[in-house]
């Protein structure tokens, strides 16, 4: 009879309780997520605890634990590029319309293969789709490093995700909107002879040129972090800037599609001015993890 009326209690509470967990869930939510986010790493140097992991019976589970997970995290961003490039499907013939625009449209390209404006379209989709998952993408990489970094790490890292996305775009904006209309002129008329374009070689020229521009976009970044950690010290950023600006040339001589000095100086001069830019970023991260140091 006590079963009775207990199965019964449950089957009228169950609406309430169902309401109650709506309700705080995102309470719980946010419970967890601060929790995790303020989590102290063990402090086992990397070192030893991979010869520990090799050590015993315990260390070697937790070892290919991480590895299940990290299996894990490479399968949900394979799963959201999937669905990413599934979804810009739907827009890609007009994003090939719109990249077609600095050479006067699709009418000027001619193809000569039977399969080369299916290539196109599905290399546009699939550049496109992964420019919609970076977010995730980053997000699922810090998701997997969190565990093993120290709370101020972890929320810098998360707080980085959007900024590494807005270097990368607007990387990938300045190469199409300024480098584009500089570089294509010289290359299509170079020594008077008039450039025929093929689908397939004008938008892998593209890509490749909107996508090296926006990893250049992510340096300040990479040397705030890097200077965060104490990897990297600003004076030594600021006393060798000559040496920067030579390999700046080169990998501007790398990157540029054409071999005129003033489209190489277009690529030189944004990525010379985020070079000091991070400089003062180098500084102020320093700074901040001299200070964290000092107190601790």
């Amino acid at each position: 009879m006590r079963k009775f009326f207990t199965t019964l209690w449950r089957i009228i509470t169950a609406p309430f309780r169902f309401v109650w967990q709506l309700i705080s869930a995102p309470f719980r939510w946010i419970k967890n997520i601060r929790t995790f986010l303020n989590e102290e790493p063990d402090d086992q140097p990397l070192i030893d605890a991979t010869t520990a992991a090799f050590q015993s019976k315990e260390a070697r589970a937790s070892f290919f634990e991480h590895i299940e997970d990290l299996r894990k995290h490479l399968f949900r961003m394979l799963i959201s590029v999937a669905v990413t490039v599934s979804i810009s499907f739907a827009f890609t013939q007009k994003l090939v319309e719109y990249f077609a625009i600095p050479v006067g449209g699709l009418d000027m390209l001619r193809a000569i293969e039977v399969t080369e404006s299916i290539g196109v379209f599905m290399r546009v989709a699939l550049m496109s789709g992964i420019m919609l998952a970076l977010p995730y993408l980053a997000f699922e990489i810090w998701l997997f490093l969190a565990p093993g970094l120290k709370p101020a790490s972890k929320k810098f890292g998360l707080s980085g995700i959007p900024m590494a996305t807005l270097l990368f775009l607007g990387g990938a904006s300045f190469a199409y909107f300024v480098m584009m209309p500089a570089a294509l002129p010289f290359l299509l008329n170079f020594m008077g002879i008039q450039a025929e374009l093929r689908p397939a070689s004008y938008f892998s020229f593209l890509i490749n040129v909107m996508f090296w521009i926006g990893i250049a976009f992510e340096f300040p970044l990479v040397i705030y972090v890097l200077s965060a950690v104490g990897f990297v010290k600003p004076q030594i950023l600021k006393e060798q800037w000559r040496l920067a600006m030579v390999i700046i040339s080169i990998m501007a001589a790398a990157i540029t599609p054409t071999v005129d000095p003033v489209n190489m100086a277009l690529v030189m001069l944004p990525m010379s001015l985020l070079y000091f830019f991070s400089i003062g970023l180098s500084y102020i991260a320093y700074r901040n993890r001299r200070k964290t140091l000092a107190e601790n």
